[in-house]
């Protein structure tokens, strides 16, 4: 197989996540563990890291058991449906070009006492994942409706947060602002990157079982970059911003790849069907 090296290694559980969502996600179904493990060790992932993998995902609410005779399948959980709902949606429906801003920004504003460092650490951690940029010290922006109530209930930091719904004064220059909030150069590099690896595969075709596993790779590395884009305004992006021709590679790609992926699926893969929970 042609390999496709990412900028970053990808990591078991989320090659993981990304297999459970092609294959299990609406199906109603468990994969058997010794399928999984076929896909993966044709990743370059042992027998031991995907049995480990499967258990901590177990242990996180991310996969349940069912026994078949001597088999043992595995299937998603409430928790696992929701994450996986949410990677598809990121993917398939808000995409990586933002055209449909309304002109509306979320502030949040906080104070934390100076000796809670890790709560400052983890609240500004989890609104650069919720694509919030710091516009100043202790208020961040982030462009459109974004509902932050459940993170900042989870750190228990709600008596601390203000939020607000805002918008811009005539004459104000978003595009200045959003290059001093964002770290726009890194970001285009992900997405020049991921173009450039994959570029190929958009003639290329691999065999049945390798394109299952490049669609792996594919889909995961896609969501790891879009999941950091905060989904900025478009038309306050650079001219020659490369979210739209990466976007239109995943696409191509994942196209090419799928029927001989579905192929390769059909041939590795038992599936049961999910028995409802006591």
């Amino acid at each position: 197989m042609g390999r496709v090296t990412g900028e970053e290694s990808l990591r078991p559980q989320s090659l993981m996540l990304t297999f459970l969502g092609d294959q299990v996600l609406g199906r109603d179904v468990c994969v058997y563990s010794g399928s999984v493990i076929d896909v993966f060790a044709r990743a370059g992932i042992g027998e031991q890291a995907t049995r480990s993998t499967l258990t901590r995902m177990v242990g996180r609410d991310l996969l349940r058991r069912q026994r078949e005779g001597r088999r043992m399948y595995f299937g998603l959980t409430e928790r696992s449906e929701a994450v996986l709902r949410d990677g598809a949606q990121r993917i398939w429906q808000a995409g990586a070009v933002n055209r449909r801003w309304d002109g509306s920004w979320t502030l949040l504003g906080f104070s934390l006492p100076e000796s809670w460092q890790r709560q400052r650490h983890d609240l500004r951690s989890q609104l650069t994942w919720s694509g919030f940029g710091p516009l100043f010290n202790g208020l961040w922006i982030a462009p459109g409706e974004v509902d932050v109530s459940a993170l900042v209930a989870e750190l228990g930091l709600s008596a601390h947060v203000k939020v607000f719904r805002a918008h811009a004064d005539t004459g104000m220059d978003i595009g200045r602002m959003i290059e001093e909030t964002w770290e726009l150069s890194e970001l285009a590099e992900r997405y020049e990157g991921f173009a450039g690896r994959w570029q190929h595969w958009e003639d290329d075709l691999p065999d049945a079982g390798d394109a299952l596993v490049l669609r792996l790779r594919l889909q995961t590395e896609w969501l790891q970059i879009v999941r950091r884009d905060p989904r900025l305004p478009v038309e306050h992006l650079p001219a020659d911003w490369p979210a739209e021709p990466a976007e239109k590679t995943f696409r191509t790609v994942h196209e090419r790849l799928s029927p001989l992926a579905h192929e390769a699926s059909e041939r590795l893969l038992d599936l049961v069907p999910a028995r409802t929970q006591a």
